[in-house]
């Protein structure tokens, strides 16, 4: 290691290159390998090669599962982005080694913030300041230079978009993070270094791709409660029973896609509610 540079990883696992000098390679297969992660590269050794990749340098990162027959040997696997090649590693204790390549190429970094930029669905009159990046358990935290502290839990964020914006007069890439906050539905806008940005979006948005196992009728439930359909209402509205909405509720509480905030209590007479209710209509 160099002057600086500090050992974060150092694991068994497995690599292939799939894109070289952006042309996608043919006949790749996983090479047993040791990843060496330091706070400036990750290094893939082998006992022909060295690979090393500056972290300066990527430009994306992405957790993936199966794609192709050649990559279905291993069921999950990180893609790192470097110029025009792309790499794809699987670590062992993945979300261990995952987190730790985050943090190294985002910990520290000043990046410029406007919070709420929209809270409600109200836009706000915020102006862009300056905050740095941290890294916590499972949460995106800003220290603002105004004193302020935002905490962006991941379980807890909506959509991601990119846009590109007009920020201090220059041309930058902003990431867009809807989350909650207690129980208010907030936009926080980030921006900074075009890679850095990417880079974020890409770690806040990974937990809340499409689920390719949700069946039609759990999509058809979700896009109706998206569009303010009472969840009361949703039966009707889907065309299912209240047993078979219920059953769905739960599958999708359970993928956290849905949070129970009150249970509603179906309730029948008994035949003395029943005799007390008619003694009350009959001396009206």
């Amino acid at each position: 290691m160099g002057e600086g540079e500090q050992k974060l990883a150092d694991v068994q696992g497995r690599f292939m290159q799939v894109v070289s000098d952006g042309r996608k390679a043919s006949d790749v297969e996983w090479q047993s390998c040791r990843l060496l992660l330091s706070n400036k590269r990750l290094l893939i050794l082998t006992n022909e090669s060295k690979q090393t990749i500056p972290l300066g340098k990527v430009s994306s990162i992405k957790s993936r599962g199966d794609v192709n027959e050649a990559i279905a040997q291993v069921s999950s696997y990180l893609s790192i982005q470097i110029g025009s090649d792309v790499y794809l590693v699987a670590p062992q204790d993945q979300e261990s080694f995952e987190e730790k390549l985050y943090g190294a190429i985002l910990d520290q970094r000043v990046v410029y913030v406007k919070h709420p930029a929209v809270e409600g669905g109200v836009v706000q009159d915020t102006g862009w300041e300056k905050a740095r990046l941290k890294l916590g358990n499972g949460s995106v935290d800003l220290a603002v230079a105004s004193g302020r502290f935002v905490e962006i839990e991941r379980d807890d964020v909506g959509t991601v978009e990119l846009t590109d914006q007009t920020v201090n007069d220059n041309q930058r890439r902003v990431a867009e993070i809807e989350h909650l906050i207690e129980d208010t539905v907030v936009q926080t806008h980030v921006t900074g270094p075009g890679r850095i940005v990417t880079i974020l979006a890409g770690l806040v948005r990974q937990e809340h791709e499409p689920d390719a196992d949700i069946s039609q009728a759990e999509h058809e439930v979700l896009m109706a409660l998206y569009s303010g359909v009472s969840p009361f209402k949703i039966p009707d509205f889907v065309g299912m029973d209240v047993e078979q909405v219920e059953a769905i509720y739960d599958e999708l509480v359970e993928m956290g896609l849905l949070q129970e905030v009150r249970t509603r209590r179906e309730v029948s007479l008994q035949p003395r509610g029943r005799n007390i209710a008619s003694e009350v209509i009959e001396n009206q």
